[in-house]
């Protein structure tokens, strides 16, 4: 009876685990804009561009930016493609200057902010984040490939998510089976 009890605690704990783990991947996360309170500031350098942080990160539908700034000194503003290469203040899209702004990635694709402060924008003060598109389920049937000539051999193609998806189902699902079994 205390083996059957331990091996259905183990399942229990195993089960437990890979639903946190899924969950992981699928939750909505909130940024701090680069990643440190006092980062909405015109750059020292381009090294230390909000941009060059951004490349870094991934963002995806549901997360929220967040900045942390001094609302008597500066604001966030978003803006259009153009107001941003132009650093145009005049019409933002939205204009933040509480100094705890919280911004809603609520599609894929560009978001662009610039510095509500005058002059800012020109030295650097912008952030563009792009937000990368909703998973697709994967349903085994792919498109074939447009005919090409080629005169060597076929290359099976690959994917490293989907071996690496693969990969952690087996595993897990060996996990899973010792531990039941």
């Amino acid at each position: 009876m205390a083996g059957f009890s331990r091996t259905l605690a183990s399942s229990s704990l195993v089960l437990t685990s890979l639903v946190l783990f899924s969950i992981s991947f699928c939750e909505a996360r909130d940024i701090l804009v680069g990643g440190k309170t006092d980062s909405w500031k015109i750059p020292s350098s381009q090294s230390d561009s909000l941009n060059q942080w951004a490349e870094k990160t991934r963002f995806q539908i549901g997360d929220s930016l967040v900045w942390k700034y001094d609302a008597t000194r500066d604001s966030v503003l978003q803006v259009t493609k153009e107001a941003y290469l132009s650093c145009n203040t005049s019409s933002p899209v939205a204009e933040y200057r509480d100094g705890n702004t919280k911004v809603k990635l609520n599609k894929s694709g560009p978001f662009y902010f610039i510095s509500g402060t005058k002059g800012s924008c020109e030295k650097g003060q912008k952030l563009i984040v792009v937000v990368m598109s909703s998973r697709r389920r994967y349903t085994g049937i792919s498109p074939a490939p447009a005919p090409m000539e080629f005169d060597g051999p076929a290359v099976a193609p690959t994917s490293s998510a989907a071996s690496f998806k693969a990969s952690l189902v087996l595993a897990l699902g060996g996990l899973l089976a010792w531990v039941l079994f």
